[in-house]
């Protein structure tokens, strides 16, 4: 039975109705354009004193590299701030899984340099997130061929395996890192049914059931001591002592499922709304949310690009940016910075500050464009067009900036930094209504300009 004194209980239900601040709030770092934006090097200065890394969409189709003591390494699936010995890193129930390529990505780490020893001590799985099996890589496959066949042409997905998963997660046939590490006979089970519903549909599909049982079997053991409910994790992290929690987001906002160039676009919520639901935490708690935007921009695979320079201008960003794909090895298609794109990203995000990336990738042109307004059929349009016919056919109106001509690569500071290039930044922080925090300069953790 409850007793109180009636004033005590007053004036618990009175603190009750207070509203209470959060006690730790997220920090979300997240892609503005297409990808590729340099995620991975804002992550990793931040990764640096934060208590916990967590990756809440997305699986191994992410691609992010992390140089440390001059060491490179390659992440897909772990969270780059997995190098942090003193963080935890946690994989999110939003995330889809693939076993063998979340081991192998680690081993590869491992010989590379001492950055990811003793990496299995400090990362955390969701036992809610789903299961990339080999089956789903081979669809994802046969997918594209068929679509590559029907209407001459693909996603250009980067056939690891995601949109299948998420699939089978959206069909209710999906099975989970929950399935894997209990009754390991229910899971055979539930495999082997899923496995023959993907036969049905794809019946030249090569499957190895009793093999990948076998390899499966060996990684529930070593996967068991990583696994928590990422609920009460979460929860715990949000409201116990004061912790810097950081998210990392993959993928980016125009490859969003819902607000991404569709169907151009991954199977998952890479803008801010995923950090809730790929990781259990509720809106109150995501603090800063930063947007990682490209001097310029790129795309890798189809998909229309109204600012791509299809010329010497797009072959120069490409060689001085060195822009190929971390996950796929693909070219990516290079033009101006379109900010009509970002502005719609910030729309959806709220980004409260801005990291600009490879500017230095400008550094020998003698005149810079950003793309300002799109036009359809001469008019206007008013906002970033859902439907890809549309955007297949504007025309960007460009305002045209002065080049440095100079290298902005030893510069640590705003004031560091040749006149025009700080035009630039001014013309790009006025155009969003949003502050740019940090520039980068270069490919070091250094060559990260803080400007506030």
């Amino acid at each position: 039975m409850h007793t109180c004194s009636t004033k005590s209980c007053s004036s618990q239900v009175t603190a009750l109705r207070v509203p209470k601040e959060p006690q730790n709030k997220v920090t979300v770092v997240l892609g503005a354009q297409w990808g590729d934006e340099g995620k991975g090097k804002v992550v990793d200065l931040l990764a640096m004193d934060a208590d916990i890394v967590c990756r809440c969409q997305g699986g191994n189709n992410a691609g992010h590299t992390v140089v440390v003591d001059s060491v490179e390494y390659d992440f897909h699936l772990l969270p780059s701030g997995v190098l942090n010995k003193k963080a935890v890193s946690f994989i999110g129930n939003g995330v889809v899984i693939h076993l063998p390529g979340l081991f192998d990505e680690a081993a590869k780490n491992l010989q590379k340099g001492k950055g990811l020893q003793g990496w299995e001590e400090r990362l955390k799985i969701s036992d809610r997130a789903h299961i990339v099996f080999n089956f789903h890589q081979a669809v994802d496959g046969i997918q594209e061929q068929q679509r590559q066949q029907q209407e001459g042409k693909n996603l250009g997905t980067t056939k690891k395996g995601i949109g299948p998963a998420y699939s089978s997660k959206a069909a209710r046939n999906g099975i989970r890192v929950c399935d894997l590490v209990s009754d390991f006979k229910v899971f055979q089970d539930k495999f082997r049914m899923l496995a023959e519903h993907f036969l049905t549909m794809y019946p030249n599909l090569n499957i190895d059931i009793d093999g990948e049982l076998e390899q499966l079997k060996g990684y529930a053991e070593r996967l068991r001591p990583l696994v928590t409910d990422g609920v009460y994790f979460m929860h715990k992290a949000l409201n116990g002592p004061s912790k810097k929690i950081l998210v990392e987001g993959a993928n980016a906002a125009l490859l969003d499922i819902d607000f991404g160039t569709y169907p151009f676009v991954t199977s998952s919520n890479c803008t801010v709304g995923g950090v809730c639901t790929g990781l259990g935490v509720p809106p109150s708690y995501v603090g800063r949310v930063y947007g990682v935007v490209k001097a310029y921009t790129t795309r890798v695979g189809v998909g229309a690009f109204p600012t791509e320079q299809d010329n010497e201008t797009g072959d120069l960003l490409q060689t001085r940016g060195r822009e190929f794909g971390v996950t796929t090895g693909r070219r990516r298609r290079c033009g101006w910075l379109d900010l009509i794109l970002v502005r719609y990203a910030h729309m959806v995000n709220g980004f409260s500050a801005i990291a600009l990336t490879k500017l230095d990738i400008l550094d020998t042109l003698p005149e810079i464009k950003v793309g300002v307004a799109y036009n359809v059929d001469g008019k206007p349009l008013p906002s970033f067009p859902a439907n890809m016919d549309v955007l297949t056919r504007v025309s960007v109106e460009y305002k045209t900036l002065p080049g440095w001509c100079c290298s902005t690569e030893a510069a640590r500071s705003f004031e560091d930094l040749p006149s025009q290039a700080q035009s630039y930044i001014r013309f790009i922080e006025d155009f969003l209504q949003v502050p740019v925090k940090w520039v980068g300069v270069g490919k070091s953790r250094e060559s990260m300009i803080k400007l506030f």
